[in-house]
């Protein structure tokens, strides 16, 4: 449908959703004035009619490491680079001279490193006691501080020198002047050793950087060189960054897939992602280059784009926990990225692979006793995780991914029947014209009686209102749909967080009534990507938008938020009068729906309406069935006069919900619903017949 056309529609859906309580947000618009009405028009709801039930977990989140979303972003460490294994192993880092000195007193060595995975240190030598050998650190983009913000310095040295060696750290802040007191380490041994210290700022500067200076005569060996928050989520050792956490835990999410979509495949089998070398202490964790660091042009492209591993699956599972959701591990299949080097491993090699899978498996939910337990036990969590579902690839198709799907799905299944199955259809959700990569994977995934299929939709507007029948028809025995990436792309995409605008998630808000309507076919669903850097940034629009010291979330965030925090639990039949022939502009022409649900134990029903017509409506609403309703009910509304609004580092809740109260509520309500909003009516009944 071209855009001007959908742009005169209305597109009205009901949707209802219950929840005993629902987590409010503030919002600085509020709703629009002095918009002329359009024709009234009504809403039958069926509360005495209910249907099937919805997936209790359905609106989760996509965690994939793309943006600086992981190091720079929700992993606080602040140095890049530090342990000198990037392909250039000096990048990140500067050398200065502090007073007279030698200024080639520093080069990387790899002789006897500290762990195998970790081979490349830094090696200093200074000739002079009166010497003094200096190096910065640029973090990421900067290093963000805040004022009386405490930070842990560590770094792994040796020193075989017999005179005192001695190693001085200290804060700057964009100009170079020091923003924190200088602390010194000494003592250093022959062996490696980890050295520590804590440093407190005392200014806030989102550009600063760490300056590192050696003196003494000799040499001195450092890596793993690290500046760490000693605020995190949840006040957790090696932790996440609370703003960017607390984001993700006020979505409530039902799920958590991660790490990531083509991260998991790589763009060659070599540099895919694998979650062992993820795990343990972190100077036995494996960098390995980010796919997203050369998979773009300039200014996209990102040359410092590498993966310490400092977030690696056990964080991931930790984070699971901390807010939540049930984790959602993908892993690679044995095929690396079909856009790139469409590189496979062939089938007599694929067992380590399988092996990989039910591995981590046991690392989630096994014993303390047994080998891969253990090991997440001995990482402090000896209570299993909750790991109920797993993804076998990513966006693979074609025959040699249903061959080796096969092949996973035999070996899991046989030790672990009730794991559910994670398949997907590619990157499209349809067929492009000769093409049948999705009719086929469907197909042959229907065959292999899969448990859930992942589609995937990045589209404009116009698609995602066209769409919001897509589920009404599917089969209702399965397989089960997983809407694992999906997000409105306007025209003319702006960059970085200017693309995520009102017009992009008012259309997912009309799309997401129609996977709730269909909670019982869509299992799972998360928008794509999560994370944005504001100054590194490669995909967009993605749901959080941060620098190093500020975050933001979209007017996409509100939407899935809103959602989220308002699921039902049943299904409840819809009748629209006077706005079904306005619907039937994308989808269907009939006027009857099942686009509400109810949950008798929570005794509140929630209506979701979008409206996406640029003018207010009347609309009756008729509860048919529900008695004993409280006289009042709580509204709240997400909308914005201009398609084209967004939130900013500056404004962060420019758009976002305003929460109201809508009185002489009973059986039947009569409401005035903005133009271009999505509106959500909490309603309690005591009793449902």
């Amino acid at each position: 449908m071209k855009q001007p056309e959908m742009q005169n529609k209305v597109f009205i859906v009901g949707i209802l959703a219950i929840l005993a309580s629902a987590g409010i947000c503030r919002a600085a618009n509020g709703p629009s004035a002095g918009i002329a009405n359009g024709p009234s028009a009504g809403i039958t709801v069926h509360v005495d009619k209910p249907g099937a039930a919805i997936s209790p977990i359905l609106n989760g989140i996509f965690f994939e490491d793309v943006n600086f979303a992981g190091d720079g972003g929700l992993y606080p460490e602040r140095i890049k680079n530090g342990s000198f294994e990037f392909a250039d192993p000096m990048m990140g880092w500067h050398q200065n001279v502090a007073g007279k000195g030698v200024v080639k007193g520093f080069s990387v060595s790899s002789d006897k490193p500290l762990h195998a995975n970790n081979r490349h240190f830094l090696h200093a030598r200074v000739e002079s006691e009166s010497d003094r050998l200096s190096l910065t650190n640029e973090g990421y983009r900067g290093i963000g501080v805040t004022k009386g913000a405490k930070f842990t310095f560590s770094v792994y040295a040796r020193s075989n020198t017999k005179a005192a060696m001695r190693l001085e750290v200290e804060l700057l802040d964009a100009e170079g002047r020091p923003i924190a007191a200088a602390q010194h380490l000494s003592n250093f041994a022959a062996e490696w050793k980890k050295h520590s210290c804590s440093i407190e700022a005392t200014a806030t500067d989102a550009k600063a950087k760490l300056r590192i200076v050696v003196q003494g005569t000799g040499t001195l060996d450092l890596d793993m060189v690290s500046l760490f928050p000693q605020e995190t989520f949840n006040n957790r050792p090696n932790g996440l960054r609370p703003d960017l956490a607390q984001l993700l835990k006020d979505l409530k999410p039902g799920f958590m897939r991660f790490p990531g979509g083509c991260i998991v495949e790589g763009r060659t089998l070599d540099q895919r992602y694998q979650w062992k070398t993820t795990i343990g202490d972190l100077s036995q964790r494996k960098l390995i280059l980010n796919r997203w660091n050369v998979e773009f042009q300039a200014p996209r492209n990102a040359p410092d784009y590498y993966q310490s591993m400092g977030l690696g699956f056990f964080e991931y599972f930790q984070l699971c926990e901390d807010i939540g959701a049930l984790p959602l591990p993908i892993l690679n299949c044995g095929m690396a990225c079909q856009f790139n080097s469409a590189e496979l491993a062939p089938l007599d090699r694929l067992d380590p692979y399988i092996q990989d899978a039910l591995d981590l498996i046991e690392f989630a939910n096994g014993s303390a006793t047994s080998a891969w337990g253990a090991k997440r036990a001995a990482m402090g969590h000896p209570a299993p995780f909750r790991l109920t579902m797993i993804g076998v690839g990513n966006e693979q198709w074609g025959p040699q991914y249903f061959e080796r799907f096969g092949r996973f799905a035999k070996a899991i299944k046989a030790k672990y029947p009730q794991m559910i199955l994670v398949s997907g259809t590619g990157p499209e959700p349809a067929d492009n014209g000769g093409d049948h990569r999705f009719s086929s994977a469907w197909s042959e995934l229907r065959k292999a009686n899969a448990d859930l299929i992942d589609e995937h939709f990045y589209k404009s507007p116009e698609w995602f209102y066209s769409q919001v029948g897509r589920y009404d028809s599917y089969n209702r025995q399965g397989p089960k749909v997983f809407a694992g990436e999906y997000a409105a792309h306007i025209q003319n995409k702006r960059p970085g967080w200017e693309s995520n605008t009102w017009e992009a998630a008012l259309a997912e808000a009309a799309l997401m009534t129609g996977l709730e309507r269909n909670g019982d076919v869509v299992r799972l669903a998360s928008y794509a990507p999560l994370f944005g850097n504001v100054d590194a940034w490669q995909w967009n629009p993605n749901l959080i938008w941060f620098d190093n010291l500020r975050s933001l979330g979209t007017p996409s965030y509100y939407v899935q938020k809103l959602f989220s925090t308002n699921r039902g639990t049943t299904i409840l039949p819809v009748e629209l009068a006077g706005v079904e022939k306005m619907f039937a502009s994308a989808t269907r022409d009939d006027s009857t729906r099942d686009d509400a649900t109810r949950d008798d134990a929570a005794g509140e029903i929630i209506l979701k309406i979008v409206n996406a017509e640029a003018k207010s409506r009347d609309i009756h609403i008729d509860l048919v069935g529900a008695k004993d309703v409280r006289a009042t009910a709580e509204v709240q509304v997400l909308t914005a006069s201009d398609l084209g609004a967004m939130n900013t580092l500056d404004k962060p809740t420019n758009v976002s919900p305003v929460v109201g109260r809508l009185k002489d509520v009973g059986a039947t309500i009569q409401h005035r619903f903005p133009a271009r909003s999505l509106t959500v009516i909490r309603i309690h009944a005591r009793r449902f017949p």
